[in-house]
C-alpha cells in the first residue's frame, strides 16, 4: 500500500482527486496483482453474504447452540415497526440489522469478518439499513467497503484489530471506526472529514475490554454490535456537520495501541474478566460445562 496512516492517505487522495475507495482499490489491484474488475467483484460477493446474513437474522431463527442468545435483532425490528423507538427509524434499522449479523455468526451462519468475527455485524448494519434508505445500488455500497478496507487496514498495522491483543476496542471499535469513515465518503463528504470521523468514532471506544461470558462470540458482543452501529452513524453525522477530532485520528490509533498493550490479561478475550466474572457471567459458563459434559439436557436458556 502506498499509504501507512490516515493523514497519508489522505493526502493521496487529496493529490490525486480521488476518493478513499478508489485509492484502496487500486492499491488492492497493484498488491494482489489481478484487475480492479476482479477485485471489485470480489467485494461484491463479500457485500452479498453481508446483505444475505442481514435478511437471515431479521427471521428470528437465529438461535445460538449454546442457547445464550438469538431472536433480539427480530424484537427490535418489529418494535421500530410500531414508530415509537426513542431513536428514531435509521438509526434503529441499523441497529436492528447489526444484531441481525451477529446472531447469525453466534448461530454459526455465514457472515464476512470486518473486521473480525466479533465484530460482524456493525459494517453490514450501517450500510444495509443506509442502502434502503437513500436507494443506493449495490456498486455504491462495494466502493464503501473499499473505503471501509482502508480504514481497517491502517488500524490493524498501527495498532489492532484483535481482541485478544487490544480489547474490544480493537474489534467493535475498529468496525465502528471503518463504518462512520465510510458512511462520510458515502455522504458525498471529503477525505479528510472521513478521517475525522475516524477519530470522533475510535476516541469514544477507548478502553473497551472484550469479556465474553463463557468465552463465546455472543455476550457482551451482540449487543456491543447493535449499539456500535448507533455509534457509526453519530460520528459520521458529526464529521459531515463539521465537527473535527481534535486529537488527529493516527494519534487515536496510537493512543488504542497504548491503551489495549496495557490492559490486564483478564480484559483480553480471556473471559476471566469484566462480564465474563459477574456472578450471572459464571452461572451461565458454569451451565454451559454443565451442558457440554451432558448433564444438562436443555439449552441455557430454558433454564431456571
Amino acid at each position: 500500500m502506498r499509504f501507512n496512516n490516515l493523514q497519508q492517505l489522505v493526502r493521496i487522495c487529496e493529490e490525486e482527486n480521488k476518493s478513499i475507495s478508489q485509492v484502496m482499490l487500486e492499491d488492492q489491484a497493484l498488491e494482489t496483482g489481478i484487475s480492479t474488475d476482479e477485485v471489485f467483484r470480489q467485494m461484491a460477493e463479500y457485500y452479498d453474504v453481508m446483505k444475505e446474513a442481514v435478511s437471515k437474522g431479521l427471521t428470528g431463527d437465529t438461535k445460538s447452540r449454546s442457547g445464550l442468545t438469538g431472536g433480539d435483532a427480530k424484537k427490535v425490528a418489529d418494535y421500530m415497526q410500531r414508530g415509537e423507538t426513542l431513536l428514531g427509524g435509521p438509526a434503529a434499522q441499523a441497529m436492528a440489522y447489526a444484531l441481525a449479523v451477529s446472531e447469525v455468526n453466534a448461530s454459526m451462519g455465514r457472515i464476512i469478518a470486518t473486521p473480525t468475527a466479533g465484530s460482524c455485524g456493525i459494517i453490514p448494519g450501517v450500510f444495509v439499513s443506509a442502502q434502503e434508505r437513500f436507494g443506493w445500488d449495490d456498486e455504491r455500497l462495494v466502493h464503501g467497503l473499499f473505503s471501509a478496507g482502508a480504514i481497517g487496514y491502517v488500524i490493524a498495522n498501527n495498532a489492532s484489530i484483535s481482541g485478544a491483543e487490544g480489547g474490544c476496542q480493537a474489534e467493535v471499535g475498529s468496525a465502528i471506526g471503518m463504518a462512520a469513515g465510510a458512511m462520510v465518503e458515502l455522504q458525498g463528504g471529503t477525505p479528510q472529514q472521513a478521517v475525522h470521523a475516524v477519530g470522533l468514532a475510535l476516541k469514544n471506544c477507548l478502553g473497551l475490554i472484550c469479556d465474553p461470558v463463557a468465552g463465546l462470540v455472543e455476550i457482551p458482543c451482540i449487543v456491543r454490535n447493535g449499539l456500535g452501529a448507533v455509534t457509526a452513524l453519530a460520528s459520521a453525522d458529526m464529521a459531515l456537520a463539521g465537527v473535527g477530532s481534535v486529537i488527529p485520528a493516527d494519534e487515536v490509533i496510537g493512543v488504542m495501541l497504548d491503551v489495549g498493550s496495557s490492559m490486564p490479561s483478564e480484559h483480553r478475550e480471556t473471559g476471566l474478566g469484566g462480564l465474563a466474572q459477574t456472578p450471572t457471567g459464571r452461572k451461565l459458563t458454569e451451565g454451559l460445562q454443565e451442558q457440554r459434559r451432558g448433564k444438562s439436557a436443555k439449552p441455557l436458556a430454558e433454564e431456571e
